[in-house]
């Protein structure tokens, strides 16, 4: 299929997508609810630092006012009701310091999904009420330092974690700014420059050279050609004639075209690729951490072991206090400070590992879906391939001069290659008077008082000029863009560009295989160009000529087999396949919207560094579940102990010693997450 001819694009539900004036704008309830959050998480960053130093600081007269945690046999500084003092305190913490952890997990029980906030807010609840009972009833064990130690380091848990890995970010305004805010509509022989929020369908559409197409439509007159390498991904401009489609979005060449609008606003490409985008960020936010999940778990034990343990206590000895004191010694000891570190401890080392070689981690997740992934989707143009056009054939160093002579004052990014190839060949080139282009074909001028014409195959078929049409199929296969150099109707040589194989892409293709991924190639190129690319490469799948929704179907119909795939692309047409996939890698010098699409950049465009990307997330992860297992596993011991299983025998974790015992664990998952390095 050539793109000339590619299939108008329908979707479902695209109700929820209003543009105006190239602005696009979420009405659908649950996207805007996540567009909304996604700037809430970026401002919780902020939020988290600046209450951690303001606890932290507000902790030390608690922490001078405190034993120790029974470590000293009276407080460092003491005197009448300084547990009043305490309790001030410790509640301005509570409520400042602990509010956005209720705040959230009241979010996580709503969703019926308790997890690490649903956890934290558990014990610090408990602690402070229980702490208020025993500070004023004069009964039993306040909990006071505890509970301001343990938000202290929650916070700075969380504060490091998204320190560590940026947030997403907004990838709608990019797309919008693909668009141009007004469009010249024609009304018979008169211009109107009208905003794009107010052209309709059936209006017919001005586009001078080198602007932006501002809807998609159809030409109704002229010849062009037409870059859409940024909203489809093939690497060729597409010559455009009455009848062809285009693209909003994409940019025009050196014509003029009348464009009549078939798809505006919410129905436009654009807007569309947008729609994709948020319906795959909606399915991949439902996606849960295993830090999530032990915190669950722990949840879920923590509370049913509590009030077991109440019930047996109290059963036992018909001592409310000293049941209710068990109960809460276990559901606070169940939310350990060293879980609070675990994670973000090694994240951030992690990213800062990661940061130094190249490699931006924007989504923690991505770290732990690394390990699974068994299929890796890329993108051909600007990943595999540089993205830009290179002399690969010519006739000889005659017809190359003059083709650069006639090319040297154009801008199109064809001309500017062949000019760029002659003079790193050090070819004297000429001077060309009277340079004109020919509307969608290529250019003609005078140089040594010939005039020659470099144009494109179909400027030959449509003048019945003979060529060698053998060689052309050739070379068109390959992926090349051929013009010819004609000179009275005779043609002379010609000059082949095709998109460069990055250097460094068939070692990387290999040290893919050897981890037993499978490489799937995806391109909104054509296919002989994608077979040509994938041979030199040893890839033994690939898509080509593809759309951005294409693309998508694609990733997710892998994705529905129970595959875990990472996929890798530059442009925006990619970006709604890397909001799918379970790991979306962006190419650095890729566009803005690829990039904020995307879970890990490669900030230097290597390809080459997915691999350390995976072999780094593989490290990270078995610090991870290590971490894990030094906070969480403590949790196997201590809640037992904090029951009072073995009682019967004299031995009763109080307190004191459970706080103890979380210390200990912080610092071993702190050392453990040093102690991660590079491969």
């Amino acid at each position: 299929m050539k793109m000339d001819d590619m299939k108008d694009m329908k979707m479902d539900n695209m109700e929820g997508m209003k543009m105006d004036h190239g602005n696009m704008k979420m009405s659908d309830e649950t996207s805007r609810m996540d567009h909304q959050m996604s700037h809430e998480d970026m401002m919780m960053s902020a939020d988290f630092k600046s209450k951690f130093w303001v606890s932290l600081v507000l902790t030390i007269p608690v922490l001078l006012m405190s034993d120790l945690m029974g470590l000293l046999s009276k407080p460092i500084i003491s005197f009448p009701r300084s547990v009043w003092l305490s309790a001030v305190i410790a509640s301005v913490i509570f409520f400042y310091g602990g509010g956005i952890f209720i705040k959230h997990a009241r979010m996580e029980l709503q969703m019926k999904k308790p997890a690490m906030m649903s956890l934290i807010s558990m014990a610090i609840i408990v602690a402070y009420l229980y702490s208020i009972y025993t500070s004023f009833a004069g009964v039993g064990m306040d909990f006071w330092l505890e509970l301001t130690t343990l938000i202290d380091i929650m916070l700075l848990g969380h504060w490091v974690e998204q320190k560590a890995t940026a947030k997403a970010g907004d990838s709608f305004e990019e797309m919008a700014a693909l668009l141009p805010s007004e469009a010249t509509v024609l009304h018979g022989d008169m211009q109107m420059k009208m905003p794009l929020s107010e052209v309709k369908n059936g209006q017919v559409v001005l586009v001078k050279a080198g602007e932006k197409i501002p809807v998609d439509g159809r030409v109704v007159d002229g010849k062009s050609s037409v870059n859409e390498s940024m909203v489809t991904g093939e690497s060729r401009p597409i010559n455009k004639q009455t009848d062809s489609k285009v693209i909003g979005g994409s940019l025009n060449g050196d014509g003029s075209l009348k464009i009549k609008v078939t798809a505006t606003g919410d129905s436009g490409f654009v807007s569309q690729v947008i729609e994709m985008i948020s319906k795959a960020q909606q399915q991949k936010s439902r996606s849960e951490s295993l830090a999530d999940k032990v915190a669950s778990w722990l949840f879920y034990i923590a509370l049913a072991v509590g009030l077991i343990t109440f019930v047996i206590w109290y059963a036992i000895t018909r001592d409310f206090s000293t049941s209710i004191e068990r109960l809460v010694t276990v559901l606070v000891i169940a939310c350990p400070h060293a879980l609070g570190l675990a994670i973000p401890l090694v994240i951030a080392r992690s990213t800062s590992i990661g940061a130094r070689n190249g490699l931006l981690v924007r989504n923690r997740q991505a770290i732990e879906n690394a390990p699974k992934i068994n299929i890796l989707a890329i993108d051909k143009t600007g990943t595999l391939t540089e993205g830009n056009f290179a002399v690969k054939e010519y006739t000889n160093d005659q017809v190359l001069t003059l083709a650069a002579s006639l090319e040297q004052n154009s801008n199109h990014p064809l001309a500017k290659s062949i000019v760029s190839f002659a003079t790193r060949k050090k070819l004297k080139l000429k001077n060309a008077d009277q340079v004109k282009n020919i509307s969608g074909a290529g250019l003609q001028g005078i140089v040594d008082g010939k005039q020659y014409l470099f144009v494109s195959s179909g400027y030959l078929n449509s003048h019945h000029i003979s060529f060698d049409k053998k060689e052309d199929n050739r070379l068109s296969a390959e992926g090349n863009s051929i013009s010819y150099l004609i000179y009275q109707d005779r043609v002379l040589g010609f000059v082949a560009q095709g998109d460069q194989i990055r250097t460094e892409a068939k070692r990387f293709i290999s040290g893919i295989g050897a981890l037993n991924i499978k490489v799937v190639m995806l391109t909104g190129d054509n296919q002989g160009s994608a077979k040509a690319v994938a041979n030199q490469l040893g890839i033994k799948y690939f898509h080509a000529q593809l759309l951005p929704d294409d693309k998508e179907k694609i990733i997710e119909s892998y994705l529905r087999k129970g595959n875990k795939l990472a996929m890798v692309g530059d442009g925006i047409n990619d970006a709604p396949s890397l909001t799918r996939a379970d790991i979306g890698i962006a190419i650095g010098a890729g566009t803005d919207v690829a990039v904020d699409s995307a879970d890990v950049v490669l900030v230097k465009s290597n390809p080459f560094d997915i691999l350390r990307f995976l072999k780094l997330a593989r490290s990270t992860m078995k610090k991870l579940v290590e971490n894990l297992w030094w906070g969480a596993g403590y949790n196997l011991i201590a809640i037992p102990l904090a029951a009072g299983v073995l009682a019967p025998i004299g031995i009763i974790l109080s307190p004191a010693v459970g706080a103890i015992l979380m210390a200990l664990s912080t610092v071993i998952v702190a050392i453990n997450a040093m102690t991660l390095k590079a491969n």
